[in-house]
């Protein structure tokens, strides 16, 4: 696997983010121009086919959200523990989840300076990122 950097640290699955939301936005593409050209007969038909089509995309979101928020919690809590051992303090509470998010790619050696300068400067994730010199990967991240 390729070492993962501040350029190629995002993760892109061709089965969900290309072939499934393409789909998806095709189905419900499809589903209102059936809806548009329906006639009375088929009109609740045509009605089901479309809610199909949201309730499909909105459940593809959620289960995307829903997964990503898990992990966040997971990486918060193993953040708080790296700091812990790194420093004998507690994580400083000023810290948003997405900042904490953002260190998890620091190095040990880098990661309380970083995490000290993030609070005071009040540094977005992305900034977090790029100011990073010795990028740990997170290969488990989805």
């Amino acid at each position: 696997m390729q070492n993962q950097n501040y350029s190629n640290h995002r993760r892109f699955v061709s089965g969900f983010h290309y072939i499934t939301m393409t789909g998806l936005l095709l189905l419900l593409v499809g589903s209102v121009m059936n809806l548009i050209r329906s006639s009375e007969d088929n009109l609740y038909s045509a009605s089901l086919i479309l809610l199909i089509s949201v309730l499909l995309i909105l459940i593809a979101f959620y289960a995307r959200s829903f997964a990503l928020r898990a992990q966040d919690r997971a990486i918060y809590a193993e953040e708080k523990f790296r700091y812990y051992m790194l420093t004998k303090k507690m994580l400083p509470g000023e810290l948003t989840v997405r900042q904490v998010v953002g260190l998890r790619f620091a190095s040990d050696e880098e990661f309380p300076e970083l995490t000290e300068r993030a609070v005071k400067e009040k540094m977005s994730e992305e900034h977090i990122k790029k100011a990073i010199k010795n990028w740990k990967g997170d290969y488990y991240r989805v």
